[in-house]
């Protein structure tokens, strides 16, 4: 008898032809995930990955293979040969075990799955015939298919598998199965849920951040940092563009409408993006906005934004309330980080009144006072890149 993970994927089970390219593709990112942590066999069998975990840490291998996106959920379980009476002494050690962590069990079920049709009994048979072992076995428990307090699962296939726990990872697609994207990294809450909502989706992420040091402070640049790490925890090793806007923002307060501070910054955020993504074969850019939310936002806001680029530009939070968005940035880690009171570049010469329904036409006869080109290039040319990486 062994101890092996069982990790299970949805979405995947849809491809059709293509099913195998993902399959390669979510052990690969598993592998790449445990890397750091042993020599793990992590292979498919089955429609399942497996992972023998004998003699490892199985809490570390668990938390990590449950961020992989692509990963509906896993079990640890007990691995071995296929015997009906071994089935039975196992499923009752798992129960007992369960029992003994928890006083206030009085409940259970039996599921059970016969991949291996050669086995002679039927699923409904299997768990008959082992729900009744462990009533016989167990005092003060009794059966209850629909609200059990625990769960035995037994699955029969070329081995036999009895397991009672189900962690639940993201679902999703595995990355590098859909392209690469840019994502605009503030310090905010938004921007990193909607990296991890495209990440989720298969696409490899990439970011960049803007910043204006010095009326920014280096604090705040780490706090940046500390959201791309947390991101990597998912999305695996990226590049951190970080982008001084400073220098442009001082030429459009200088040569500018004040109200128009906020959206021309916007343009010239996206239009550098562009330059860096092209670059960097990105197919696509990721902000964080949601209709409404800020003045640069409203949908008008967002159609000037968009004209200043031809690249497409994901906004995975744009009809979602911010509650949601919190939620979701509570369930991935982010929010605490988010949170902490450090300034960014959209708080520099911050308009009192600004524009909340730009015209395009106004907007661009007031770009056209700034060299454009030369505030671009010189902006990427002083670029700094960082290397980020899981952090333990």
């Amino acid at each position: 008898m062994e101890n092996v993970v069982v990790i299970r994927y949805g979405e995947i089970m849809l491809k059709g032809k293509n099913k195998r390219f993902f399959e390669d593709k979510l052990v690969s990112q598993i592998r790449h995930a445990l890397s750091d942590l042993g020599k793990l066999r992590v292979y498919k069998a089955h429609s399942r990955i497996y992972i023998d975990v004998e003699n490892y840490n199985v809490n570390d291998i668990t938390d990590r293979a449950k961020r992989v996106f692509g990963v509906v959920s896993l079990s640890v379980a007990k691995r071995f040969e296929v015997d009906m009476d071994k089935i039975k002494e196992i499923a009752l050690d798992e129960l007992k075990d369960r029992i003994s962590e928890n006083n206030n069990i009085k409940t259970f079920k039996v599921e059970s799955k016969r991949g291996d049709k050669s086995f002679p009994m039927q699923s409904l048979e299997i768990s008959r015939e082992v729900g009744g072992y462990l009533l016989e076995n167990i005092e003060n428990i009794s059966v209850d298919v629909h609200n059990p307090d625990v769960s035995i699962q037994v699955e029969v296939r070329d081995k036999a598998f009895v397991f009672s726990n189900k962690i639940n990872g993201f679902g999703g697609l595995p990355l590098g199965t859909n392209g690469k994207a840019l994502l605009l990294l503030s310090g905010g809450i938004d921007s990193p849920v909607a990296g991890w909502l495209v990440g989720k989706r298969g696409v490899d992420i990439e970011a960049i951040h803007f910043h204006s040091y010095p009326f920014t402070s280096d604090r705040a640049k780490e706090k940046v940092i500390d959201l791309a790490k947390i991101l990597s925890s998912y999305c695996g090793k990226f590049k951190l563009y970080s982008i001084n806007l400073l220098p442009i923002q001082k030429e459009i307060n200088e040569k500018c409408p004040e109200e128009e501070m906020t959206i021309l910054s916007r343009r010239f955020m996206m239009k550098i993006a562009e330059r860096v993504g092209v670059a960097n074969n990105c197919d696509a850019l990721v902000t964080g906005e949601s209709i409404g939310q800020v003045a640069s936002q409203t949908v008008k806001s967002l159609y000037v934004t968009n004209e200043s680029v031809e690249m497409p530009v994901f906004r995975p939070l744009i009809a979602m309330d911010k509650v949601d968005i919190i939620d979701l940035a509570h369930k991935i880690g982010t929010y605490e980080t988010s949170i902490l009171p450090f300034e960014d570049c959209c708080t520099v010469f911050l308009p009192k009144h600004p524009v909340t329904q730009p015209k395009l036409d106004k907007i661009v006869k007031s770009e056209s006072k700034l060299d454009v080109e030369e505030l671009i290039n010189a902006a990427i040319e002083d670029m700094e890149v960082e290397i980020i990486t899981i952090e333990d």
